[in-house]
């Protein structure tokens, strides 16, 4: 299996002690990359007859190590490698993972082989000896990608004509992020240990979501999925695991993952309580879109009545397709949800099911928000119909971004 071998040149390590790890580790079928700061180049050369036996040699010599390594990750992206070897020294290391936690995820297998400095090299005394502890790296990076250029275009967001201005809220589309990985980008906003788009991205996309939005230097809350009806009212105990959250303290940001699934808002103007969830086609035969309405009357006083409810991009029926089995439980919400249930794969609607099962649950008609409401400005397209705008499941396969509907109470001074 092809891999790559980063070695590191910047701790406590020089090109000649280097070179005769790289000789003995066999690297000769290897993608190399030399870690070396911007310098070294002008004063080493790169003679070093050990690079001439490597398959290809890339040099990161940039400015900054941390627009090194983001150079490195990109060029193992293009030729889709995820086997790392990193040769440095055991400073090296400490330094190099807190990199790697930033700007790599789990799907990245990185083998470090530390070789102890030679303090009779003159090189390798010369070389950088400093650790730089994670604080600073974690500065150094979000620094970094503050300044990368927003890709498919500019920042943009859905909002509900239903929500009134006491709440901040919205639903994200894909542009205006820096993610460049083709499914990921740009403005991917969910971090997963079996994609590429790691946390340092991910959180500089939540960042320019949260200044374009106003929320910014809140932290945004994102519902930690389980495709079933949890609901955590904040305040009390974090369950591991939930698709709803609810609260009345104002300042917070609620937000709910969609990509297919529907993320769901839910607000209430008289008592100021504000709700997210995540419905998915389990979630929604299980019932989170009434369990949070329900958590929302129990813990805070609401009334049904008084709920509105924005439904944000999602699947249509146009192009979601269930197993015949699966899909009657869709039928024995309303036939409507499953327009042929006659076919191998019939079509299912999950924003019809979830309107029908608020609707049954005493929230008003006209306080839903979704694709059937087409007197207001569209909140609820087909993900899949729109690759341009928005991220995907059914259409990506498993390596999708991820869109999030975000509420908040304002407070006074908002």
């Amino acid at each position: 299996m092809s891999r790559a071998v980063l070695v590191d040149l910047l701790h406590r390590c020089c090109a000649s002690c280097t070179g005769a790890s790289l000789l003995e580790d066999s690297v000769s079928d290897s993608q190399v990359f030399v870690l070396c700061g911007n310098t070294y180049r002008e004063k080493n050369g790169f003679v070093d007859t050990f690079l001439s036996s490597c398959k290809s040699v890339h040099i990161l010599d940039s400015s900054s190590t941390v627009e090194s390594l983001y150079r490195f990750k990109q060029t193992l992206d293009q030729l889709d490698l995820s086997s790392i070897t990193v040769l440095t020294t055991a400073q090296g290391k400490e330094v190099l993972a807190h990199y790697q936690n930033l700007l790599f995820t789990a799907l990245y297998d990185f083998q470090y082989k530390q070789r102890p400095v030679d303090e009779t090299c003159p090189s390798c005394r010369a070389s950088t000896d400093s650790v730089s502890p994670g604080e600073e790296v974690c500065e150094e990076v979000s620094t970094f990608m503050q300044q990368l250029p927003a890709l498919k275009g500019e920042l943009t967001v859905l909002k509900s004509a239903l929500i009134p201005d006491c709440f901040g809220h919205g639903f994200s589309t894909r542009t205006g992020g820096v993610s460049y990985i083709s499914t990921l980008s740009s403005l991917n906003l969910f971090s997963s240990c079996r994609r590429r788009d790691p946390v340092a991205v991910v959180m500089e996309n939540r960042r320019r979501l949260a200044l374009h939005a106003g929320f910014h230097p809140q932290p945004m809350h994102l519902v930690k999925v389980n495709h079933a009806n949890d609901v955590w009212v904040l305040g009390k105990a974090e369950p591991e695991s939930y698709d709803a959250m609810v609260t009345n303290q104002t300042g917070l940001v609620l937000a709910a993952p969609g990509a297919d699934c529907m993320p769901l808002l839910f607000a209430d103007p008289v008592a100021k309580v504000i709700g997210v969830a995540h419905a998915g086609w389990r979630g929604t035969i299980m019932g989170v879109a009434m369990a949070t309405v329900n958590a929302m009357v129990t813990e805070f006083a609401c009334q049904v009545s008084n709920i509105v409810v924005a439904v944000g991009p999602s699947v249509g029926p146009c192009c979601y397709t269930m197993e015949r089995d699966q899909a009657l439980d869709f039928m024995s919400i309303h036939p409507d949800c499953v327009p042929d249930p006659e076919s191998a794969r019939p079509h299912v609607d999950i924003r019809l099911a979830n309107r029908v099962l608020l609707q049954k649950g005493g929230v008003l008609p006209e306080h839903i928000h979704d694709n059937t409401m087409t007197h207001w400005s569209c909140v609820t397209p087909c993900t899949s119909c729109h690759p341009e705008n928005y991220f995907s499941h059914v259409r990506d396969g498993l390596n999708f971004g991820t869109q999030v509907g975000f509420l908040w109470i304002k407070q006074t001074n908002e």
